[in-house]
């Protein structure tokens, strides 16, 4: 039986939250569409924190809630930490045209 260690909040998502601290190396367990899918974690991730489930490349939207919640600053691997050191946020953000 695998236990999952983190959650897809919408199967559209690009990322997933952790339920508790990964270490690197660990796999990375959520549910998508009533399967398992693993990804494995190529740094540590603390508790609550985005994983990416596939490869954002710079400029690439991230999607997390079936939102755009920012765009990636630099090129990120699946399994990498998703945080402010590789995502902009583009919410709240007033010199930002958002309506393309």
């Amino acid at each position: 039986m695998v236990i999952k260690n983190s959650v897809l909040l919408h199967e559209n998502d690009n990322v997933v939250t952790v339920i508790r601290d990964i270490t690197a190396g660990e796999e990375v367990c959520y549910e998508k569409g009533g399967a398992v899918k693993k990804v494995t974690a190529t740094e540590s991730i603390p508790l609550g924190h985005k994983v990416a489930l596939s490869e954002i490349r710079e400029g690439i939207k991230v999607i997390k809630y079936d939102a755009v919640i920012g765009c990636a600053k630099k090129d990120i691997k699946v399994g990498d930490l998703v945080h402010v050191n590789n995502l902009e946020s583009i919410r709240g953000r007033g010199d930002l045209n958002t309506s393309n």
